[in-house]
């Protein structure tokens, strides 16, 4: 009878611990920390949007659209933000969240935003907050861009031409199969490439002003992240 307690007690603590140590990932959606201007969000495929509203949830899937002259702030994931510039658009391609499987514990284990640039302008705040991984994307054209560490940063693609300029920390950007080349803050990166090298934005007056914009928009978007009562719908 011993033996058969035994054998029951581990057999329930081998299933507690799977089920506390089992990871629970799910979809979830961006919050709108502010818009100015005619922003609209919802399927490109089918042409169904709608417009951006500071109670807009955007999914997976959705694409965002700002026309000339407008702005959006989004909270992607918590620790990721973003500034939409007016007259430009990108896709969500996943946001995503992982907790662990305990529900009294509730604690966070990974984060994922992936997004598209298609057009235009965007200025991302990336600074998680905790020791859980948080891994960041963004697309524009062939390039890849990835933060190192808290950074703040810009891209921007118009045409054919597609560059990325860090205000703050490091950044990664591959193009293709290439691999990463690293940027620190106040450099810049711009593709079709004719440096090997990352360029200080001293030298480029457009990347100058990127900087400016990042460091100005960045201070926003944290002060917008902090004052939201319910900006973390994750």
């Amino acid at each position: 009878m011993r033996h058969t307690v035994l054998a029951v007690c581990f057999a329930l603590c081998s299933l507690l611990a799977n089920g506390c140590s089992k990871g629970i990932s799910r979809a979830t959606a961006a919050t709108v920390l502010s818009v100015k201007g005619r922003v609209v969000f919802g399927d490109a495929e089918r042409n169904n949007f709608q417009s951006v509203t500071l109670k807009s949830r955007i999914h997976n899937g959705d694409t965002v659209r700002s026309s000339d002259g407008a702005l959006v702030d989004l909270a992607l994931i918590p620790g990721a933000l973003a500034g939409l510039s007016g007259d430009s658009e990108i896709k969500i391609e996943e946001l995503k969240i992982t907790k662990d499987g305990n529900e009294t514990a509730g604690g966070m284990r990974d984060r994922t935003a992936r997004i598209r640039l298609n057009r235009g302008k965007i200025i991302v705040l990336f600074s998680p907050s905790d020791n859980s991984a948080s891994q960041f994307t963004i697309k524009a054209r062939e390039i890849t861009i990835k933060p190192d560490s808290d950074c703040l940063f810009c891209v921007r693609t118009e045409g054919t031409t597609t560059r990325v300029t860090c205000a703050k920390g490091n950044i990664n950007a591959s193009a293709g199969p290439q691999a990463p080349v690293t940027t620190a803050a106040g450099y810049f990166q711009q593709w079709p490439k004719n440096r090997t090298e990352a360029v200080p934005a001293a030298d480029d007056a457009a990347a100058q002003i990127d900087i400016t914009e990042s460091l100005e928009a960045g201070e926003q978007l944290q002060d917008q992240a902090s004052g939201w009562p319910n900006h973390r719908p994750f």
